[in-house]
């Protein structure tokens, strides 16, 4: 999956998606995400992204007449070089038929707290698709043209709380939305058993025990250590909530 992500704080994602599971699945090129600074499509001498709001009121909105460009030149990016080809599309998202991909348009995603709650069943859906772009808000937000006016797709919001801007959401998606990328956690059952999972009829996940048998007076369940595989499936189907 190519991911392409606008921002103002590019250099924000290198650490946490560089390292564990979302590094090596960078690095073995099933996950493949772009870093674009808004400053490079900002107006003027010092690169203006934004500008005081009409009718007054504190705070500054990101400018349509620099988020527009910016997501129309991104959506023009060769799709197949940077991904790795036709064949690793083919592959992972069951495309029988190589699509233009040079005009093929990605997902558009405005990470905003007015958007639609993220959970697993999205996670999912988004998970199917070969190509992303989120744009990462600040400030007051965008200009409501770039949502009017058809250049967002959806927005979606990780919870009824305001940050100070869209990266650390973007973040949340991409780590999300990556585990359920084919290959990317190593195992193909890795994903299928987790909380809010269509397996656990979307509940929180059962809880797990490892060695030692006992600690400090608390003991592994019983029906855990029995051997008795129906059992153990009963148990964990009961102690999912």
């Amino acid at each position: 999956m190519r991911i392409d992500i606008l921002t103002l704080f590019p250099s924000m994602f290198e650490g946490p998606l560089t390292e564990s599971i979302l590094g090596r699945a960078r690095a073995q090129g099933f996950l493949d995400l772009h870093f674009h600074d808004l400053r490079d499509y900002g107006l003027g001498a010092h690169r203006q992204v934004d500008d005081s709001p009409y009718g007054g009121g504190a705070g500054m909105v990101m400018r349509a007449d620099v988020i527009i460009p910016a997501i129309e030149s991104v959506e023009k990016m060769d799709m197949e070089k940077r991904f790795g080809g036709f064949e690793v599309l083919r592959k992972y998202f069951r495309i029988s038929k190589p699509p233009n991909l040079q005009t093929s348009k990605p997902h558009r995603i405005y990470l905003s707290p007015r958007g639609t709650r993220l959970t697993q069943e999205k996670v999912e859906e988004l998970a199917k698709m070969p190509r992303l772009l989120l744009l990462c808000g600040r400030y007051e937000g965008i200009d409501q043209r770039i949502i009017d006016g058809g250049y967002i797709d959806e927005e979606i919001s990780i919870g009824d709380y305001v940050l100070t801007g869209g990266e650390l959401p973007a973040m949340v998606l991409i780590d999300a939305v990556a585990r359920q990328i084919p290959g990317v956690l190593g195992k193909g059952e890795s994903s299928h058993e987790e909380s809010f999972s269509a397996s656990l009829d979307r509940k929180r996940e059962y809880p797990h025990y490892t060695r030692p048998e006992e600690f400090r007076g608390q003991k592994v369940p019983d029906v855990l250590l029995s051997g008795n595989h129906g059992e153990i499936e009963r148990w964990r189907r009961e102690h999912c909530h």
